[in-house]
């Protein structure tokens, strides 16, 4: 959660019964994400009555895939299902999943949304696009209109885990597994209140990182379009050696200029997509961690410093 002050009452007063009701015992992981107002405050008002409430905060925003990171890594749980603040996605849809994991042993439930005229139009067709791409690039087993409402048992969690991928884009890792999985389907809902943190900025960077982490594909474009390129520079000089030879011979400084504003076009794009590679490989190598936790209400030390 980021920010997310104004929606925490609803998502308790909606996320414990759910959990209350399902006759297992549990804990919940709230992952603050270096927020700015007063989420921090509010949760751990919250946990003074929700015993099974635990606070872990991060020192600076560190993005959605980050922070979903890190309550994964935080998880102890043989089930763990990850559900974003906002209330679009239904926590009571919770224990259905986990009854459906135990019931059928599957490893992976994803909350799939069968409806969401409540998102905008450009929302729904964006991500339809998203969907339609990546099961393109990486195949099949990315199961359309399914986000980041999901549930994963632990050997899946353990999986994920010991990958030593430096962006984490869990829409296409958690399917590239492979484990046993199923599907329930849901209404998405409108956010309970507050904005969306999901600028275009961001989305477009999601996309982004989604297809340079697990498809050379765009690569392999900008070698079509230096071999597109040769060939319609080769049918060029075929054009003005014809009328060469047949003594119509001009001055050509427009497809002179044409010709070389689309040979450094597709220049500038092969440049750049290497650039994107280049770039994951010098943070991989790096091998910072995407996060840290300042503050964890599990920890002895923390509690202490609470009061607790």
């Amino acid at each position: 959660m980021y920010n997310e002050e104004a929606a925490l009452p609803a998502l308790v007063a909606r996320l414990r019964p759910a959990l209350d009701g399902a006759g297992v015992t549990y804990e919940v992981v709230a992952v603050d994400d270096g927020s700015a107002d007063r989420t921090a405050e509010v949760l751990e008002e919250a946990r003074l009555v929700w015993p099974e409430l635990r606070v872990v905060r991060l020192r600076r925003n560190s993005g959605h895939q980050a922070a979903l990171t890190a309550g994964l890594h935080s998880s102890v749980g043989a089930y763990v299902a990850s559900i974003d603040a906002d209330l679009q996605d239904p926590p009571e849809k919770i224990p259905e999943m986990l009854e459906l994991a135990r019931k059928e042993r599957l490893d992976i439930v994803y909350g799939v949304r069968d409806d969401r005229s409540t998102d905008s139009g450009f929302k729904r067709r964006t991500a339809g696009l998203y969907y339609w791409l990546m099961r393109r690039l990486v195949g099949k087993s990315v199961p359309s209109q399914a986000g980041d409402f999901r549930l994963l048992s632990r050997e899946a969690v353990d999986a994920l885990k010991s990958l030593p991928d430096q962006q984490q884009v869990y829409r296409l890792l958690v399917p590239w597994l492979g484990f046993p999985s199923g599907t329930v389907t849901y209404v998405r809902e409108e956010r309970v209140a507050g904005e969306t943190k999901y600028s275009l900025g961001k989305m477009i960077g999601l996309a982004l990182d989604s297809i340079t982490t697990f498809s050379a594909a765009p690569l392999r474009i900008a070698t079509w379009l230096g071999v597109l390129s040769f060939f319609a520079c080769f049918g060029m000089v075929a054009v003005t050696l014809g009328i060469y030879l047949v003594g119509h011979t001009v001055p050509g400084w427009t497809s002179l200029f044409v010709v070389m504003l689309f040979i450094g076009g597709i220049q500038l794009i092969s440049v750049g997509l290497l650039g994107e590679y280049i770039g994951r490989i010098y943070t991989a190598v790096q091998k910072r961690p995407t996060y840290f936790i300042g503050h964890d209400s599990a920890r002895a030390e923390d509690r202490v410093d609470a009061g607790a």
